[in-house]
């Protein structure tokens, strides 16, 4: 009986799959009872899809709030429905000389705290339906703006009427307008033909896998590389729990805890070093069982 999965998959998601589709393709190669991805990416776009496989998706909401990093290339000169290269042009406009003092002069513009309207190609929803299907039935709705923020964005180069862009940025952000209103901002038109994110936060240093590794691993009945839940929460203090205290715990029961000296939400650890789940420490010695995990 193959033992149950649990951690988190950091996927190299191919051109061409849905982040979905993707997410289906490694639960049922690993097995896993529960699965949810972390920050969906188009068909169009590659790169780090974190996949959280059994108890890691109770960590799936924490993982939504890391920034993200992104390298795409900017088709100047035409607009598109969709925002990237797959869609159909909408708009055209002549393309400027382009000045790299300029651009980047526009670049550092967008940097910092920004609103930004979602785009109608987008799995928000409206009355339930995602706007990517009213936007294939041609219907277009009012999209509110939202605040996004924009640590970063840098050009990497210029190769004809295409720019090759860097960005680091907050959660929610829609690269694909970015890339419209940079397009804007120089006098012409755009739309993104490659899009590729480079790491989800905290993830930065760590290596992906390929859908391919993946199913090579599984196929000689070994496991791919999973990261432990715990890892997807640096920012959170940790407790380590003597074996009584843990006990106690792990049955739902507030237990003292004299080392925690923090308050608000905490790692929690056995005498063994393994992690127990999230509790929520008082500052006074006290914690309370948050989310736990099945060991």
């Amino acid at each position: 009986m193959r033992a149950r999965v649990s951690g988190v998959l950091l996927l190299d998601k191919p051109e061409g799959l849905s982040s979905n589709a993707a997410l289906q393709r490694v639960r049922r190669l690993l097995g896993a009872d529960k699965a949810g991805h972390v920050g969906s990416l188009d068909p169009l776009a590659t790169g780090m899809l974190p996949i959280c496989l059994g108890e890691a998706t109770k960590v799936a909401g924490d993982m939504l709030g890391g920034r993200k990093r992104y390298a795409f290339v900017v088709q100047l000169g035409a607009r598109t429905d969709t925002g990237d290269r797959a869609g159909r042009v909408v708009a055209t406009a002549p393309v400027p000389a382009l000045d790299r003092s300029r651009i980047e002069a526009v670049l550092r513009g967008f940097c910092g705290m920004q609103s930004q309207v979602p785009p109608m190609y987008s799995a928000l929803k409206r009355d339930g339906q995602p706007l990517y299907r009213l936007a294939r039935a041609g219907v277009e709705v009012e999209r509110a703006p939202r605040a996004i923020r924009i640590d970063e964005l840098t050009l990497q180069g210029i190769e004809g009427d295409t720019l090759a862009l860097e960005t680091l940025c907050s959660k929610g952000t829609y690269v694909r307008t970015l890339a419209e209103d940079i397009a804007d901002a120089l006098g012409t038109r755009g739309h993104v033909i490659r899009l590729r994110r480079l790491y989800v936060e905290p993830f930065a240093s760590e290596e992906m896998q390929t859908l391919e590794a993946v199913e090579a691993l599984c196929a000689e009945g070994r496991m791919p590389r999973l990261i432990g839940a715990d890892a997807a929460l640096p920012a959170l203090p940790s407790v380590a729990l003597q074996a009584a205290a843990a006990a106690r715990l792990v049955c739902g029961q507030a237990v003292a805890a004299p080392q925690a000296n923090v308050a608000g939400r905490v790692r929690l650890y056995d005498d063994q070093g393994r992690f127990l789940g999230l509790g929520e420490a008082d500052g006074r010695g006290a914690i309370r069982p948050k989310r736990l995990f099945v060991l």
